[in-house]
């Protein structure tokens, strides 16, 4: 007997084959689109040649600028994808300000992460060689966000420096120059604290018996250790003339230090303090006036505040750079030892044309 034949079952497998195949590329476009959504979240999207690449975002700002920023930089590769990301992510609305290290190869959802935390790179603040108020704010203004022109206006209020024991005579002295880590955004109010903070770190126990052992106030060794600052670029020889303006104080002597006259006198480039210079009604002078000045005249180095601290105990009452114009000077005990010394070193100023 012969087999009775089906006529609709190849129809059959053939509708199931298609439907197989049908959810077969379903499947397979899903998995391409949420490929594309996956890669878009966490695929590398950053591009950045240097290591030290840093993002900065001002106070206030909104998303616009920061996208802007990056794409100035050429930092992203595909920036409508790092804006869907961060629409996604609710970013856009809370932006916040700070310095952020950028990586090579982030991905869109690492770099919203970043910025949204607000976890920012520190900014190794250093300053020094700094002479006067707006020196300091200037230079402070050049490596943070902080506003200069506002931060001198604190450092020359009465009431905010005294806030910190201070005037705005000698606030300087509250700066010890240094490589400090600070935030690129930090406010003018919360870097005197933080520069404060630094301050009574380093007047320790020990420094302050020092200084009192000394008969001298923080401040007072402060305004001292910037006139041996700016008398000497020798390490080694700051104890020996911290030592001289030590037994002059002791003394009830003019310090007679040229440095604080060229203070006075404002102009920075001065090597050579002539006879007419001598009267300046200043505080500054102290061929004039007896004491310390009223303020530093340069912010002192570690070094020299240590200097001061640690000084060469001899009898010495002057001193004199030497003629050969190595930098080191020669030290005496009397004026007239001094007088020798003083006009040697006048002649070689005079060979040198170095008349101002």
């Amino acid at each position: 007997m012969e087999e009775e034949i089906n006529p609709s079952a190849p129809v059959k497998r053939s509708r199931k084959q298609i439907f197989l195949v049908a959810l077969l590329l379903l499947f397979l476009i899903g998995v391409i689109i949420a490929g594309q959504f996956i890669y878009k979240i966490y695929g590398p999207n950053t591009q950045v040649v240097d290591t030290e690449c840093y993002l900065y975002i001002p106070t206030g700002a909104e998303f616009k600028s920061v996208t802007d920023s990056l794409s100035k930089h050429h930092w992203l590769k595909n920036v409508l994808s790092f804006e869907w990301v961060a629409k996604k992510k609710k970013y856009i609305n809370h932006v916040r300000p700070g310095r952020y290290h950028i990586i090579n190869g982030f991905s869109n959802n690492s770099l919203v992460n970043l910025l949204r935390s607000g976890i920012q790179a520190p900014v190794k603040l250093v300053f020094n060689n700094i002479r006067t108020k707006k020196q300091l704010a200037g230079r402070i203004g050049q490596q943070l966000e902080t506003d200069s022109v506002q931060l001198l206006q604190l450092l020359s209020d009465p009431a905010f420096t005294k806030t910190y024991g201070f005037n705005p005579e000698n606030i300087l002295c509250m700066f010890i120059p240094n490589t400090y880590e600070i935030y690129w955004n930090i406010s003018s109010k919360r870097f005197c604290s933080r520069m404060n903070q630094e301050y009574m770190k380093f007047w320790t126990n020990d420094r302050l018996e020092k200084a009192s052992s000394l008969e001298l106030t923080p401040v007072e060794v402060c305004i001292l250790a910037s006139i041996v600052e700016m008398e000497t670029i020798k390490e080694d020889e700051k104890p020996r003339v911290a030592g001289v303006y030590l037994n002059r104080l002791r003394e009830d002597m003019l310090l007679e230090a040229d440095p604080t006259l060229v203070f006075a006198l404002g102009d920075f480039t001065i090597k050579r303090v002539l006879q007419q210079d001598l009267s300046l009604d200043s505080p500054y002078n102290t061929y004039k006036y007896k004491g310390l000045p009223p303020g530093p005249i340069t912010l002192p180095s570690v070094g020299s505040l240590d200097a001061v601290l640690h000084p060469v105990n001899h009898n010495y009452l002057y001193f004199c750079a030497k003629s050969d114009l190595s930098g080191y000077h020669n030290f005496s005990k009397t004026l007239a030892q001094h007088m020798v010394y003083a006009r040697e070193y006048q002649s070689a100023m005079n060979r040198m044309n170095i008349k101002r």
